[in-house]
């Protein structure tokens, strides 16, 4: 008789214990044990949350190398059926060697379940045929729970569910998460009923009284914001470094729609425009997605979003400044160029009109479509074609945390018939979907690789421009570390063709998140090592350092309405000198359509207290000594780079945080 010692593990997280009955059977190369109870003197208490419990599994003989584990649990007679969520179970053979299984899902029935030994396997060398079983039902199951869906027709699929409890349960929030979640959106509105504001459909009286709504929740950068949104300066800052610093790009030709020319301009040092745009120094902003949409009716209005066209100048001194706009595509007598030596409320107006469409812009385009939905579909991608034993589904699955909840929320409370963003954004409705399409169509991969996207913008030296700086560092410490784990597992480009897991998650992700769209540059399938990393870094970088970089600063923002109104109420002057604060009240959204969508940035900036900052991996998938080296040397440079930030930091008015790798997540949760 040979016994085997095994350590099983309960996940720390809340409501992760058991008092059914466990049973194990251990699966080798010679052979299997019996299943086995496991019993100890702690009892029902064996499987409590954060708990360590040990048991003996005993053979006539050694089964030789340990490929997987069989688990149930049945419920006690004293005990109704519950869910448990085991993060690992760790088995000492009586020849000495330890093996792991990684688990970190929740067992909530009382059928048999397989796991695989923590080494990483691919398909092509999985060569026991037990082994290639568990493969092959994994993914049969996994085929059945997450199936793809099409929520509208020309924006990336999704995962095909009704509501977060139709969710697979170990896609699904935590107890922790779901809680916070909850208490921060009804606190949130509560707050605003009892300030009888959510149902006020009234114009604002005057700008002072918008800092009513949710004074006791402003943040430093809030406050700022409130205090110097209507300066240029900071108006040419926000495209560098604020919420969306997607969209500017560097002008070397203007736009035949766009005819501004030197008599119209004043320029710093006084040189011509040409010469200006010569030496690199002019840049544009042009909003044409948002032409001709169909705007929403709000509160029995008709709302007005413009597609402007911004000219912004770099003066001597570093400093971006807005030296022209123009709110409609087409030029016109009734369109006029507005400047800033215009009067002061023709130019304010002008620039809330351009903060309006960056709005719109910033939440479908940049935000929604370029981090969520496309998170979305690398994730379901990764869970129905890549097993738990494939290095791939060990490296990315903790960068999937909770993505397929907040987007199966977001469709339910935010861009539904009757979600938040349909029925007070400038852009819900029709208007919407639209939008996503055509954004859909202008998504290429280069303009997801921030290295490529830089270049392509012609960004690669605009001084101060921190989303840059921290974004191409950031994205370069990714690479490293993928490269380096994905280069273990592959030694060269063949090994990586006939890998047919990873050439059908690529495969997926092609047809169902670009729609079969070979213009994206998107690859159909990877046929090289340094393809394979390129793409995996990409998808690690979208769903940590750049969901963070125009997610997190929302309510920073956003937090003071008229920097970032999500509609207005009047269309844009047609003449000049015909504004003033009189008219510019009642252009800005009605009272309860502000407070909506504050409330709304305040929820989705708000992180919960079990988020995961980018490298932290506390599920132990990898085992190998080399994948794990890699992660501390991952998180080492992270821990550095994170310094250096917050050492330039210290020396700025407006400090940049939104890419400091202790507040970026692993993963779209938020």
């Amino acid at each position: 008789m040979v016994n085997y010692k095994v350590a099983v593990a309960t996940s720390n997280l809340a409501t992760a214990s058991t008092f059914n009955n466990v049973f194990i059977k251990l699966v080798g190369t010679d052979g299997e044990s019996e299943r086995t109870w496991l019993e100890s003197i702690a009892g029902p208490l064996s499987f409590i949350s954060g708990k360590v419990s040990s048991f003996t599994v005993s053979c006539p003989v050694s089964i030789g190398k340990l490929i997987l584990i069989e688990i149930d649990k049945q419920p006690h007679l004293l005990f109704f059926e519950d869910s448990w969520f085991p993060a690992k179970v760790e088995v000492k053979s009586p020849e000495g060697d330890t093996y792991n299984f990684p688990i970190y899902r929740w067992i909530t029935d009382s059928e048999v379940h397989l796991f695989r030994e923590a080494t990483a396997l691919r398909v092509f060398e999985d060569d026991h045929h037990l082994g290639k079983y568990s493969r092959e039902l994994e993914l049969r199951q996994r085929e059945e729970d997450y199936r793809w869906d099409v929520y509208v027709e020309g924006i990336p699929h999704c995962i095909k569910s009704e509501d977060p409890l139709s969710l697979p349960c170990e896609v699904r929030f935590s107890f922790t998460k779901t809680t916070e979640f909850l208490y921060t959106a009804s606190t949130g509105l509560a707050e605003l009923q009892l300030k009888g504001l959510s149902g006020s459909k009234n114009n604002w009286p005057s700008i002072d009284a918008i800092d009513r709504v949710f004074c006791c929740k402003q943040t430093k950068m809030s406050e700022y914001v409130q205090e110097h949104w209507k300066e240029d300066t900071f108006f040419g800052y926000q495209f560098l470094n604020g919420v969306n610093p997607m969209l500017i790009q560097r002008c070397s030709v203007l736009p035949k729609n766009f005819p501004v020319s030197d008599d119209m301009i004043f320029l710093s040092g006084q040189s011509s425009l040409a010469e200006e745009m010569k030496k690199g120094n002019v840049f544009l902003c042009d909003f044409k997605r948002l032409d001709g949409l169909k705007t929403n009716i709000i509160n029995g209005k008709r709302q007005y979003l413009m597609a402007p066209l911004v000219l912004l100048h770099k003066t001597p001194d570093d400093q971006l400044m807005p030296i022209a706009i123009q709110l409609k595509q087409i030029p016109a007598d009734d369109n006029p160029i507005f400047f800033p030596t215009d009067s002061e409320y023709d130019w304010l107006t002008a620039k809330i009109f351009v903060r309006a469409a960056d709005f719109n812009e910033h939440q479908l385009n940049a935000h929604l479509l370029r981090t969520h939905l496309l998170a979305e579909v690398f994730a379901v991608s990764l869970l129905r074609n890549v097993p738990m034993v494939h290095p791939l589904h060990k490296l990315l699955v903790p960068h999937t945390r909770y993505t397929l909840q907040i987007n199966n929320l977001a469709r339910g409370l935010l861009i539904s018939d009757r979600g938040v963003f349909t029925q007070f954004a400038a852009s819900g409705g029709e208007g919407m979907n639209i939008l996503l399409k055509r954004s859909l169509s202008s998504v290429t991969y280069r303009s997801l690789c921030i290295p490529d996207d830089i270049v392509e913008r012609g960004l690669e030296d605009v001084p101060n421009f921190y989303y840059r700086d921290d974004g191409l560092k950031l994205w370069d410490i990714i690479h490293r570390f993928v490269q380096g784990v994905l280069s273990f597992y592959y030694k060269d480009d063949t090994e990586v063709q006939k890998d047919s897991e990873l050439q059908k998650w690529i495969s997926d992700i092609f047809e169902h998140g670009f729609l079969s769209q070979a213009s994206t540059g998107i690859p159909e399938s990877f046929t090289t090592v340094a393809e394979l990393v390129k793409f995996v870094t990409m998808v690690i970088f979208t769903c940590s350092g750049q969901h963070s970089a125009v997610n997190a600063g929302q309510f920073d923002y956003g937090g003071w309405m008229p920097n970032h109104p999500l509609t207005l109420q009047r269309p844009p002057p047609t003449t000049k000198g015909t504004t003033s604060e009189a008219t510019m009240l009642p252009t800005l959204p009605d009272v309860n359509t502000t407070v909506q969508i504050m409330s709304t940035v305040w929820l989705l900036s708000k992180q919960s207290t079990d988020s995961v900052p980018l490298g932290k991996y506390p599920e132990e998938h990898f085992s190998e000594k080399i994948p794990c080296k890699l992660i501390q040397d991952f998180q080492g440079e992270l821990q550095v780079l994170s310094a250096i930030i917050n050492a330039r930091n210290k020396s700025l008015e407006v400090p940049y945080t939104y890419l400091d790798p202790m507040v970026v997540e692993n993963s779209v949760s938020i």
